[in-house]
């Protein structure tokens, strides 16, 4: 018959006992009682490993799986700036965190900053990113949340914000569209249509943008060549959607391991 493992309650019960014949026994036997300890230890920590290995798969099981078989269109439409830059994209039900992806690759982002999104009053985002360390922290983990969790089952209007790179505060209306049927012969995600090109990366916002688009029009402009020789040329009307789907089939590299 097998022999029932130790619990932590009852390891940590004999180390107590040996540590007080540790202070009555002369040197042989504390070597003794210090191997036994020794071995007392592996065992606590075995089944401390073993007992979160436990929780972790158990955690991982209760999660909500995304519904490959749904399909759900949005329009993306980056605030503040006219004429509007936008993106219709459709994606199958994904995390919160997928949808960041598609968000940056759709729109022509880098994802070389933070980002989050707001739900009815909510942050979500990536805790292990977003948490700095100072006062209260709370945001709903965007790597677990799914898609169909948050997202209305009717027609009704349903829109949220997205938010990249808190310096530049680039924000973004997500507006929830529907949910259109999957076609067979199509694969996803795809980027529909859009218009205008998404501004540089680190430009200073909405106003930076402005006043890059100034001096770029301006060969006088008083930036004008320190902005040429900062990007090169730039195109702002410039978008293609067929770039984009492919920029979105590709996705992000594993950027949390770089």
């Amino acid at each position: 018959m097998k022999e029932k493992p130790l619990t932590v309650a009852e390891i940590a019960s004999m180390m107590l006992s040996l540590a007080e014949d540790l202070l009555d026994g002369g040197a042989q036997k504390q070597v003794a009682l210090l191997l036994v300890a020794r071995h007392l230890m592996d065992q606590l920590e075995e089944g401390i490993m073993a007992k979160a290995e436990q929780l972790e798969n158990l955690e991982a099981e209760s999660r909500p799986k995304a519904n490959s078989d749904i399909l759900y269109q949005f329009k993306i439409t980056l605030l503040g700036i006219e004429p509007a830059i936008w993106r219709r994209i459709q994606v199958q039900d994904c995390t919160l965190d997928k949808l960041h992806e598609h968000i940056q690759t759709a729109m022509g982002w880098t994802n070389s900053h933070l980002h989050q999104f707001e739900i009815k009053g909510e942050r979500y985002g990536d805790p292990d990113l977003l948490d700095d360390g100072f006062g209260d922290f709370h945001c709903f983990d965007s790597t677990d949340i799914i898609l169909s969790q948050i997202l209305p089952q009717t027609k009704k209007r349903f829109s949220f914000k997205y938010e990249y790179d808190f310096g530049d505060g680039w924000e973004h209306e997500v507006l929830f569209e529907g949910r259109p049927p999957l076609e067979k012969n199509r694969k996803y995600p795809l980027c529909l249509e859009g218009e205008q090109a998404c501004p540089p990366e680190d430009i200073g916002g909405v106003w930076g943008y402005a006043d890059y688009l100034e001096a770029l029009a301006d060969p006088k402009h008083e930036r004008h060549e320190e902005f040429m020789e900062w990007g090169g040329s730039f195109e702002p009307d410039k978008f293609d959607s067929k770039r984009a789907t492919r920029e979105m089939k590709k996705g992000l590299p594993d950027w949390r391991m770089m």
